[in-house]
């Protein structure tokens, strides 16, 4: 009976990590990742990638990753709890089973196209009614559409814009915009046209992915 608990108890860890990372993907973020991260946090372990920080930038994520960590905080002392006293008959394999069924339709319910389109709208409204525009991640406050690219370009040692100003390099008319130059240390915002580049310098442009790419080339790299 203690055996059958356990193996109820974590279908449910398994359930719980679909449902949220269906939650995640919902609110923009890939499979992949969001799967990994959701593990992370249930477990207490991996989660000091860098892509820890697409859920720590989100204040959504952010609330089911607190979910998370304390889920996986009460399942571990559940499990040791269980396996303490497999030979007791105190299990109650019979409520916590209906727990697991009503997971598992709460996932086929997740995965219906009409409540996928419905929570991700509803998500979306939720970040953008109660959250202060500054929390948003990058790519919920500036890729709001499917040209948008937010690049960071570096100034090599062989480049050709090496003495040259970013106003001699691109047009009015160009759909390019360049929020800062990243010179070590410093950030250079005020003068960033007039600013002769230099090797090393870092430029972050924002503006439509292709007039980027004709303009800078395969020296683009997109900056999460």
């Amino acid at each position: 009976m203690g055996v059958l608990f356990i193996l109820i108890y974590l279908g449910i860890v398994l359930a719980v990590i679909e449902i949220n990372t269906l939650i995640f993907t919902y609110t923009g973020l890939d499979r992949n990742i969001a799967r990994f991260q959701v593990i992370s946090m249930l477990t207490g372990t991996g989660f000091t990638t860098g892509e820890s920080e697409l859920i720590i930038d989100h204040p959504i994520r952010r609330r089911v990753g607190a979910f998370l960590i304390l889920f996986g905080a009460f399942s571990l002392a559940v499990i040791i709890s269980a396996i303490s006293n497999l030979l007791s008959d105190a299990f109650y394999t019979a409520k916590i089973s209906i727990a697991a069924g009503v997971l598992i339709i709460i996932i086929f319910l997740l995965k219906m196209p009409k409540v996928k389109d419905y929570l991700s709208e509803k998500l979306e409204h939720e970040l953008e009614e109660h959250f202060d525009f500054r929390d948003l991640p990058i790519r919920e406050a500036l890729l709001t559409d499917d040209t948008d690219h937010v690049l960071d370009y570096t100034i090599n040692e062989s480049c050709d814009f090496i003495d040259k100003e970013l106003r001699e390099l691109i047009e009015e008319d160009e759909d390019i915009n360049v929020l800062y130059i990243q010179r070590g240390e410093i950030k250079i915002r005020k003068d960033r046209l007039v600013t002769d580049l230099q090797e090393g310098d870092h430029i972050i442009l924002y503006g439509d992915e292709q007039t980027i790419e004709s303009k800078f080339g395969k020296k683009i790299e997109e900056k999460e």
